[in-house]
């Protein structure tokens, strides 16, 4: 069967990565848990509030739940301002974690021919000024 797609001999994947690797203030647009058995997972996208040239763009990534990788979930969690208690409890509300901010340092990576966004690195939205790329820059200088 034969589909009519307007627009796809226009398309083109680095116009799709319009954000590039770095460190971006965001906040918590969407997540939802996923089970796949040996590695249930979060896909989480994160909505760019700065640098301003990027803000909107969205950052889409997976969070793994399995054992071996349970320190980077509770890293998000705890530097996006997840409520304590409920981390404590071994708890994760995926309605509490919309709209939650903090800094995430990405990169992008091509596993199997696919190309991905990876979540690097995590920080409170209060370290934004001190880890912001422009002021990373003028020290620099």
């Amino acid at each position: 069967m034969k589909r009519q797609i307007t627009g796809l001999r226009a398309a083109d994947l680095s116009a799709l990565d319009r954000t590039p690797d770095g460190v971006f203030l965001v906040r918590v647009k969407r997540v939802q848990f996923r089970r796949y058995a040996p590695k249930p997972y979060y896909t989480v996208a994160l909505v760019v509030i700065e640098p301003r040239r990027f803000a909107g763009n969205i950052l889409s990534s997976s969070l793994y739940c399995n054992a071996r990788a349970l320190w980077k979930l509770n890293w998000f969690l705890r530097d996006f301002g997840y409520d304590a208690e409920s981390l404590d409890r071994d708890e994760v509300d995926e309605a509490q974690l919309v709209g939650l901010r903090g800094v995430v340092k990405v990169s992008h990576v091509v596993y199997d021919g696919i190309p991905l966004v990876r979540f690097d690195g995590f920080a409170p939205a209060s370290r934004w000024e001190e880890l912001s790329p422009a002021n990373i820059d003028a020290q620099a200088s």
